[in-house]
């Protein structure tokens, strides 16, 4: 059995990771979704000084007050940021890092500055008109990406997007990450690529060009962006095979 704690991307909650974690548990897992600051059922505790730091130690507090060991810490989209961030305090609680169609942060980096200008000054319009100036509304369908991006997704699942879909806090995306250490040899080290990554993993952005080595083991997913929505149970196969094949 492995504990596997669920950490949703922007805009989402613990909610988003129902049928994996469901997937999960009837395998024999331990499956612990959460929500972080300002999202989820936990959108009423957002504030326009919710950043980076609050998800890292969100995430943190979460292992660390269940006293959880052997942890395998999965992070998709947004939430690599704050979980390379807890990564490196967790120490011996750490058996596992899996991204989920996303990469580790380093030091430094931020969700903008991943972003290229034009895309940022769209963003910081929408903050300031229709987000109180510090949250960032769910954009529409079309902003998010391309058909492959969202491929998977369907009526329902289009609409539970948008209906449990809660404005990120701006400073998340704003803040760089103020600390990242890189984990030791002992924390196994896994990304699942779906659509649009897998193209970029095959093309060999440099940037991601370490996802390909040693240590790290990559599985791909043939989906879009939000496997958790469109293949939840293949998700939940894929994270269970990861484990399995480090412990066989």
């Amino acid at each position: 059995m492995a504990t596997y704690v669920l950490v949703p991307g922007a805009w989402l909650g613990a909610w988003v990771w129902q049928d994996t974690a469901h997937a999960l548990t009837k395998l024999g897992h331990r499956a612990l979704p959460l929500s972080l600051t300002g999202l989820g059922e936990r959108a009423q505790l957002g504030a326009p000084d919710t950043d980076l730091d609050t998800h890292v130690q969100d995430i943190t507090d979460f292992v660390e007050t269940r006293n959880l060991s052997d942890v395998t810490l999965v992070a998709h989209s947004y939430a690599a940021a704050p979980v390379s961030g807890a990564a490196g305090r967790l120490g011996r609680r750490l058996r596992r890092l899996v991204y989920v169609d996303s990469a580790p942060f380093g030091e430094g980096m931020s969700m903008l500055g991943l972003m290229p200008p034009e895309r940022v000054a769209r963003i910081r319009r929408q903050v300031a008109e229709d987000g109180d100036g510090w949250r960032l509304p769910l954009p529409p369908f079309e902003e998010l990406g391309s058909e492959r991006t969202l491929d998977g997704l369907g009526a329902t699942q289009r609409r539970l997007l948008r209906a449990q879909g809660a404005p990120q806090p701006f400073r998340t995306f704003e803040q760089p990450l103020t600390s990242a250490v890189t984990p030791g040899p002992e924390v196994d080290r896994v990304v699942v690529a779906c659509h649009d990554f897998t193209a970029m993993l095959d093309a060999g952005e440099p940037l991601l060009a370490s996802l390909n080595m040693s240590p790290w083991r990559r599985f791909d997913l043939a989906t879009g962006h939000w496997p958790m929505l469109s293949a939840p149970v293949e998700l939940a196969a894929i994270l269970h095979e990861a484990t399995r094949e480090r412990t066989d």
